[in-house]
């Protein structure tokens, strides 16, 4: 994988969609049961519990987003002992999970600083530029679009599967399938791992491409071991989705400016029509 740093687009508004959902992320993720703590690997058995409990309220199951149904006996969060040992406590479920909701309240917790920080810089470099070209509340609306259609093709295609799906890659593929559109000459530096890291200016088209080609490649199982933990076709779905609504958008949007001879300031500030 090679790694974007920064991309060469600049914006004529600041992106405060693209910063507040960056926040919530964050927010979510450190109030999230022993996951700050997970970069030193420090858990025990209670964090285990209440991440438990976390993940069966907050996290989208493809099985209930298909049948609609939901457990009835689910951890508490409580450690207890039982004929094996210390476990954790299962109890019936005290509160009312709607499945629908669960895919937007699963968008914004993640697994590991990891997941976390590669979804962010994703999100932080390429979804500035789409929320300029859509507007604020446009882009909102298509960041949930395309984070539902990515939980539910996936969930399509994984019916009987009890595994809960996090973290916000569905909808951040459908921010990248809409740039890949709008701006695929756009310059981005990315550093490349070749014994070291090389920094490399490439086109949108070649990284977000690259990206996407390696994404289908993991879904269809080639080049992972065994099943792995990541969803990738809910990246390709979410990824193909967000190219298919970016299409309308794509007449009309300036072309980034060209290096070298950049301009700096207002004068690099693309206009673009009302939409």
């Amino acid at each position: 994988m090679v790694i974007p740093v920064h991309d060469i687009n600049p914006v004529r508004r600041t992106p405060w969609v693209t910063y507040a959902l960056i926040a919530a992320n964050v927010l979510v993720f450190l109030s999230t049961p022993g996951m700050p703590g997970s970069l030193t690997g420090g858990e025990n058995l209670a964090q285990l519990c209440h991440l438990e409990a976390f993940m069966d309220r907050f996290a989208a199951v493809p099985s209930e987003l298909i049948h609609g149904r939901v457990p009835q006996l689910v951890p508490t969060g409580q450690v207890g002992v039982g004929p094996h040992g210390p476990g954790c406590v299962v109890a019936p479920r005290g509160f009312h999970k709607s499945p629908p909701l669960s895919v937007f309240t699963a968008m914004f917790v993640h697994g590991s600083w990891l997941h976390l920080l590669g979804n962010m810089l994703f999100l932080l470099i390429f979804g500035n530029n789409v929320e300029d070209r859509m507007g604020h509340i446009r882009f909102f609306v298509f960041y949930l679009v395309c984070g539902y259609a990515a939980g539910y093709g996936f969930a399509l295609l994984n019916a009987g599967s009890g595994d809960p799906l996090i973290g916000a890659s569905g909808a951040i593929a459908g921010v990248l399938g809409a740039y890949i559109v709008l701006w695929p000459r756009a310059r981005v530096w990315v550093l490349v791992p070749f014994l070291v890291f090389l920094p490399l200016r490439l086109p949108a088209w070649l990284v977000l491409g690259f990206w996407f080609v390696l994404q289908a490649v993991y879904s269809s199982g080639q080049g992972v071991s065994g099943a792995g933990t990541v969803a990738y076709v809910a990246h390709v779905i979410g990824f193909l989705v967000g190219l298919l609504i970016a299409l309308p958008l794509k007449p009309g949007t300036p072309p980034p400016p060209e290096p070298p001879g950049l301009l700096f300031g207002r004068r690099a500030r693309p206009s673009y029509p009302n939409w």
